[in-house]
């Protein structure tokens, strides 16, 4: 478990402080050119899930759905990695760690703010992916880490059954 809390401390921490730098230095809406045709630090928020979806949805039952689905992921995350068993249990602690980081990253922007702060932006031409933070990117290696572990226990598995 001390895994697990190494990792989900450092990103948290990480995720926060980045936020807080953004937001303490880049207006609203701002851009700043780090790498030219590649790379930008952006100030945007996002009142949606990923890629902003149901941003559009003008109801308040959309801020409490996330709050309530982020504190559950949390929550749900932290059990599974005090329980979790097995050969890879290592791989899928440290997945948890990063996942549940990234979701109570995004909780308390929620709270504080009402909408997430997303800064980094990437770009080729005129083809850019949304911006995102240190948490949705947390989340998504730690679902690259968890979709390996299970890979690697599915293999397993079978070597044992032959």
């Amino acid at each position: 478990m001390r895994l697990y809390f190494l990792i989900f401390v450092v990103i948290l921490a990480g995720d926060q402080l980045s936020k807080f730098i953004i937001v303490a230095n880049l207006p609203l809406y701002d851009v700043r050119e780090v790498i030219p045709g590649l790379f930008n630090l952006v100030h945007v928020t996002n009142k949606g899930a990923a890629f902003s979806l149901f941003a559009s949805i003008d109801s308040p039952l959309r801020h409490y759905f996330f709050v309530g689905v982020n504190s559950l992921a949390v929550i749900g995350l932290t059990v599974a990695a005090w329980k979790i068993g097995g050969d890879l249990k290592r791989l899928y602690r440290i997945s948890f760690g990063l996942i549940a980081a990234g979701a109570l990253g995004n909780l308390i922007d929620r709270l504080r703010h009402g909408a997430v702060t997303d800064f980094l932006d990437f770009y080729l031409g005129s083809y850019h992916w949304p911006a995102f933070n240190v948490a949705d990117s947390a989340i998504c290696v730690g679902v690259g880490v968890m979709v390996l572990a299970n890979i690697l226990d599915i293999r397993n598995e079978k070597r044992r059954r032959q």
